[in-house]
């Protein structure tokens, strides 16, 4: 597979985006099933297969596109379904459920990190051509989306995952407001990722906030592995 091509492109980016978002997804429904809530578990979403996470416009339009215009990339599964009144401790576990697709996606990322060690750890040149040079890319990848899948959602707003703990946090009686804003998430997610920076640049939340943090915990994961950040 030619390295310049746009199906190497896809093909290391959409690989461990997809296992990255598939893992997020289940880590709620995982967590929630051990505080009580089965919802996700009797709908069979507490698999790996993404066949069962897909969603069309997240999973695979919006990356393909990111991808093949050289823009970072970025996507969504199909949300896991969590029934925040089945849960033993409600408010607490909400929070703990939320925390465990970010919580996934940085271990994840070391995982990341230590096979890309693994793989230089011999002759350089030889483990970035060939067979190895589209593991080193996917791995590579896999370390880059992960952190920022973890970053990104601990934004403290609805719709991320930051935004659930923002509730947790939030005296009871703030609670009712915060869940009216939860229901322009997708619009919200919308203005933040595509109108505000055309907008405002300046005021990129991504490239502003998002990024510099992804990179210092990028950088920390590969130090850490004995690679340069």
């Amino acid at each position: 597979m030619n390295p310049e091509g746009l199906l190497y492109s896809i093909a290391v980016w959409l690989i461990p985006l997809v296992v990255a978002i598939v893992f997020h997804e289940v880590a709620h429904g995982w967590v929630a099933r051990a505080f009580g809530d089965p919802t996700a578990a009797r709908l069979g979403r507490l698999t790996l297969n993404p066949v069962r996470h897909v969603d069309p416009v997240g999973t695979i339009g919006l990356p393909l596109v990111l991808a093949v215009t050289g823009a970072p990339v970025f996507g969504w599964a199909k949300p896991v379904p969590v029934v925040a009144s089945r849960l033993r401790n409600p408010r607490l576990h909400m929070m703990l459920v939320a925390l465990a697709g970010p919580g996934i996606n940085l271990v994840l990322a070391l995982a990341a990190a230590v096979g890309l060690a693994a793989l230089l750890a011999g002759d350089r040149a030889t483990a970035l051509s060939s067979v190895s040079g589209f593991v080193y890319a996917n791995l590579l990848n896999f370390l880059l989306i992960n952190v920022f899948l973890a970053i990104f959602n601990l934004i403290p707003l609805p719709p991320f995952d930051g935004g659930h703990v923002v509730e947790g946090l939030l005296p009871r009686s703030a609670v009712p407001a915060w869940q009216k804003v939860a229901r322009f998430s997708f619009p919200l997610l919308i203005m933040l990722l595509l109108v505000v920076p055309m907008i405002a640049p300046e005021a990129n939340i991504v490239a502003r906030a998002v990024a510099p943090i992804a990179r210092l915990v990028v950088g920390g994961f590969l130090s850490l592995v004995g690679l340069e950040g």
